[in-house]
């Protein structure tokens, strides 16, 4: 049974009114996947909300998080949430300045930190940091004395339990007490440029998003998510809090290569993920068919056939005929299913959202049997604004709108949007909020159109678009998103702002690489095959089949080979994998100009 309250602490007491013995969360320690309850998901809480409470933090104070998603990060946001403050989510991979920024712009009396590395992150900077009163770990190999000036979550937390058993009744209150105009969180753009801004985000703006999934998503108290995302990212984050409203078990993912494992383990019955993660499972599953025999190629492809035949009927909502349904069962017992037991046999469907998701991969999932719902939305519009569902989809698009959502294009295509999920304000910043308003009507930044069905398409982001020399506007995503559905390409930024045709740097993968190198008789050293005539003769073919299907000012004439791929570590990718554009095309302006000269 669902649960939504006007908040979200009230929303949380519902909950565990409703579902007390119900596992909320599973967590993987000392190889065994270990249960949480609802119940002791609320006495976690409240024992680290009163600590909160005895070291000093209060209504409207601001407490960070630096730390991956866990079990523990959900108990100290709801903790944090509970005692009346606001959470500040940090993302792991960001640098020491970065964290020292979000600390100092937000002012937090407190912050949560993952294990030692990140702890090493803070203490570096503490001394610019008079506002920050308690340091707390969750993970760590030292001595507790050695931690100081932090604690370990376990001794904070008995400062709690002392206060829990002095005022038995208090904590309940506090769930009661926060209004729909409270400030839940302040969420720090990753952003593609320029210094990141701290969204104000209010438990009225998640409650609407939660109020408008439940009444779009067939999900229920029986389904399993198997979570990897940061909570930091805002499309995580919602999808955590779709947890108290739905009251489904939460399992953590241990870490990206250990995903394929835990899918077995857990099997997960739907699931969210940014298409970096389809664009790899996508490219893993051609490679290994492109590894089989003559005989496991055709079998593949001769069921892909049958499966996209019945895909373009039930999107034509067509039913099969007899002879289509025979050959459909044929191609699941041959291929489909095995592919459906890599992720645990139970899908029903996954969610996609984040970044723009190719429309060739969408069909290749649905192909095979996979329903990709792919959605569309901000930090600042707590995340979904629109969704495709499984009752009404169209890949290619980002599905209707999400409940009482208002869209209108404006004149330049810019998307525009009216809703109770727009952000209350940017930290700290009324210039920047006002920027992004106008009329009343929330700027996002992002170029495309409502389609015939109702259906948005999202083209690409307003200051992503390519503007060439002849005046034609090209839309880079596009282009690169064809690029990386071939096995060899791992990431591609096209670039030609104001210049006379388009250039892309090319990174490649690695795994597939190793192998054409082993089939072609080429050194394995990164530098020398990399620069091989024979690879740049690859990726010169990938990149001619792909203008063969764009229009002549949106072909790519030149392309360069980077000898590492983008990462998030080495700041060319945001936190979502979304690439960095004015960051890679200032560290790599060099190579990019070579192509002009």
């Amino acid at each position: 049974m669902t649960v939504i309250s006007h908040t979200l602490t009230s929303t949380f007491r519902n909950r565990i009114a409703q579902s007390a013995g119900h596992i909320a969360f599973k967590r993987k320690v000392n190889s065994t996947w270990e249960d949480i309850t609802f119940q002791e998901y609320y006495n976690f809480v409240q024992e680290i909300c009163f600590a909160l409470i005895e070291s000093g933090v209060e209504r409207g104070d601001r407490v960070a998080l630096l730390s991956q998603s866990s079990a523990e990060w959900a108990f100290c946001d709801l903790a944090i949430l509970s005692a009346g403050a606001i959470t500040v989510p940090i993302y792991q991979s960001n640098i020491t300045s970065e964290v020292e920024y979000i600390l100092q712009n937000s002012q937090a009396k407190a912050i949560f930190v993952e294990n030692e590395l990140q702890l090493e992150k803070v203490l570096s900077v503490q001394k610019n940091l008079p506002h920050l009163k308690t340091i707390v770990i969750f993970r760590h190999n030292k001595d507790p004395k050695e931690l100081a000036p932090a604690l370990p979550l376990e001794e904070f937390c008995q400062k709690g339990i002392h206060h829990k058993t002095q005022n038995p009744q208090k904590f309940d209150e506090l769930l009661q007490k926060s209004n729909p105009q409270d400030p839940v969180t302040i969420v720090y753009t990753s952003g593609t440029t320029g210094v990141p801004k701290g969204v104000v985000l209010t438990h009225a703006n998640f409650i609407s998003e939660l109020s408008d999934i439940v009444n779009t998503l067939s999900l229920t108290e029986k389904d399993m998510i198997l979570s990897f995302l940061p909570f930091a990212h805002i499309f995580a984050r919602v999808e955590l809090y779709c947890g108290l409203a739905f009251g489904w078990t939460h399992a953590f993912a241990e870490g990206i290569p250990q995903l394929v494992d835990n899918l077995s383990e857990i099997r997960p019955t739907f699931m969210f993920a940014v298409p970096r993660i389809y664009e790899k499972v996508y490219n893993k599953i051609l490679s290994q068919v492109a590894d089989g025999s003559s005989l496991k190629k055709k079998i593949f492809f001769w069921s892909m056939n049958v499966g996209k035949e019945v895909s373009q009927r039930l999107q034509g909502g067509q039913s099969l005929t007899p002879l289509l349904s025979l050959k459909y069962a044929l191609a699941t017992k041959l291929v489909f299913q095995k592919l459906k037991q890599k992720f645990g046999g139970r899908i029903r469907y996954f969610v996609s959202g984040g970044a723009p998701l190719s429309r060739e991969i969408a069909e290749f999932f649905h192909t095979a049997g996979f329903l990709i719902l792919e959605g569309y939305g901000l930090t600042e519009t707590t995340a979904a604004i629109c969704v495709n569902k499984d009752t009404d989809y169209e890949f290619g698009t980002v599905g209707p709108v999400l409940g009482e959502v208002q869209l209108k294009i404006a004149p330049d295509g810019e998307i525009l949007v009216k809703s109770s999920k727009i952000f209350k304000e940017y930290y700290k910043n009324p210039e920047a909020t006002q920027e992004v308003f106008k009329e009343g009507w929330f700027c996002t930044g992002d170029i495309g159109y409502i389609n015939e069905k109702g259906h948005l398409k999202i083209t690409d982001r307003k200051k992503d678009i390519i503007v060439t020399s002849g005046g034609k506007n090209v839309a880079p995503q596009k282009i690169e998103n064809l690029l990386k559905t071939n096995r060899y390409i791992s990431q591609a930024m096209v670039y030609g702002d104001k210049k006379n045709y388009l250039t892309a740097l090319i990174t490649l993968n690695d795994e597939e690489m190793v192998k054409f190198a082993q089939h072609e008789h080429l050194p394995s050293l990164k530098n020398e095959l990399y620069h091989h005539p024979k690879v740049e003769t690859l990726i010169s073919t990938v990149i001619s089949e792909t203008n063969k299907n764009l229009p002549s000012f949106e072909t790519i004439k030149k392309f360069k080979i980077l000898k590492n791929d983008f990462t998030i570590e080495t700041g060319e990718l945001t936190p979502s994998l979304k690439v960095k554009r004015k960051y890679c095309s200032e560290k790599y302006k060099d190579v990019l100009q070579s192509m002009y000269e």
